[in-house]
């Protein structure tokens, strides 16, 4: 009776440890495993998406970030406003911006004439006398600061060490600051008067257009985060990256308005303790929220567009010695082919697709490659783009047995004191196995066949 009994409690536990276990095969293929599956379906590259996601955001301190931000947007902010306003006096909507930021902002009615107050006397400064150019540098700077932060902020995300220049820096944000309002106004005008004509003119339409101008305003915030994406990062996104990205910014800014401007009723209860800057502390906080939602929308296209760099992660955090050897040669064999061959250099990314190999590995090679003088670094003509790889040597003359001397003669030695006394034997027998090794492997770099260049090497005589 006793076994009968512990038979029938293990047979009723069994499926308790097999749904156990099969959850636990489950996240470890989500958390590592998938990593080393090399399928290009979507729902692969979805599972590395997020995966990479997570960890990047673990990694990294968005929240921080997303708060020193907030702190110099809150500084531009007069800026911002009296660019935006002087824009408008131009084009004759001064009126129209005043009244949508009132729309905007219902119950905060004085603070905005106060921040009104404040553009116009900071307009006044900046166009007064000799003060006209200081007030505009001043103004401008502010702004490029701004967008500089965050620039620096999605470089961090990306992995880029450089920034753009300063010169670049006050040409692309000035022509920035210059055309996106222009672009504001002439939107809210075009929505005015396409709006006042359909009334007039055609009434029964009035419905549908208010539900086109809607998903229009939709469609261009989607394409504004999306374009951030492209083109503050100092280096190349790809518009399929960026897109997913954007959205999901754009909903989560959307969602985001929405809760801020329903948010207004409810700060008017605070106007005892706060006066008439009751909507500061809530405008602080959608600020962060929104600044912190648009970095993790730059993580997402980072990890979107850099899975194929994290490809087999653990196997190469703990790769052995000769398999790092092997990959060193073979790339040595694709940059003097191709150098012979009078074909261009090639990046990191193209040996990736060209060879499926993942990125990271291929990065780490080709600068253990150039550190040792086997590889030249081509820097790209343009900002922001790739450099590609050749070799720093004459490779008529490279054999496989001086590549692997090199690979094996690079970092640190005999730096411990009396090593070499102690164990000369040692020291000896090594050398001569890799003396013989290098003796042995004579075949040319260039001799080696690769049938993915698509052409035959031809052995040298």
């Amino acid at each position: 009776m006793p076994n009968s009994k512990s038979r029938h409690d293990t047979q009723q536990q069994s499926p308790v440890k097999r749904l156990r276990d099969k959850a636990m095969r489950c996240w470890e293929f989500v958390w590592t495993g998938v990593w080393r599956d090399n399928r290009n379906t979507w729902q692969i590259r979805l599972l590395k998406t997020l995966n990479l996601s997570v960890r990047t955001v673990l990694r990294s301190d968005l929240q921080t970030t997303a708060c020193a931000l907030t702190y110099r947007s809150l500084l531009a902010l007069v800026p911002a406003l009296a660019l935006l306003f002087a824009i408008g006096r131009g084009f004759g909507f001064q009126n129209l911006l005043t009244t949508q930021l009132f729309n905007y902002f219902p119950s905060q009615q004085k603070a905005l004439e106060s921040a009104f107050r404040f553009v116009d006397s900071y307009l006044a400064q900046a166009s007064e006398g000799i003060f006209v150019g200081v007030g505009i540098v001043v103004l401008l700077w502010t702004l490029i600061s701004l967008v500089g932060a965050v620039e620096d902020a999605f470089n961090d995300i990306w992995g880029v060490r450089s920034g753009r220049s300063l010169w670049r820096k006050i040409t692309d944000y000035t022509a920035i600051f210059i055309i996106l309002p222009v672009l504001m106004v002439c939107s809210s005008g075009l929505t005015v008067f396409m709006t006042s004509t359909v009334q007039n003119v055609l009434p029964f339409m009035t419905p549908l257009l208010s539900v086109l101008l809607d998903l229009a305003s939709v469609l261009l915030i989607w394409l504004f985060f999306t374009g951030a994406y492209m083109l503050i990062p100092n280096t190349k996104v790809k518009f399929k990256n960026a897109l997913p990205a954007g959205i999901m910014a754009g909903v989560a800014y959307q969602v985001l308005q929405t809760l801020f401007v329903s948010g207004q009723i409810y700060v008017s209860k605070y106007n005892a303790i706060y006066g008439g800057f009751a909507f500061l502390p809530l405008l602080l906080i959608w600020l962060q929220l929104v600044l912190l939602f648009t970095l993790a929308g730059a993580v997402i296209c980072y990890s979107a567009q850099s899975i194929s760099f994290y490809t087999f992660t653990s196997e190469i955090s703990s790769m052995s010695i000769d398999f790092r050897r092997r990959v060193a040669v073979a790339l040595m064999s694709v940059m003097a082919q191709r150098y012979r061959r009078g074909m261009p250099p090639m990046t990191s990314s193209d040996i990736q697709k060209s060879f499926d190999m993942p990125q990271r590995l291929v990065d780490i090679i080709l600068d253990e490659l150039e550190d040792i003088g086997l590889a030249n670094r081509i820097m790209p003509e343009r900002e922001g783009g790739q450099p590609a790889f050749q070799p720093a040597r004459d490779c008529n003359e490279l054999t496989v047995g001086q590549v692997i001397g090199a690979m094996a003669d690079k970092g640190s030695k005999d730096f411990i004191p009396d090593f070499g006394r102690r164990f000369a034997e040692v020291n000896r027998s090594i050398s001569e196995i890799d003396n013989e090794i290098i003796a042995e492997a004579g075949t040319k770099i260039i001799d080696i066949r690769i049938p993915e260049l698509g052409f035959a090497s031809q052995p040298s005589k």
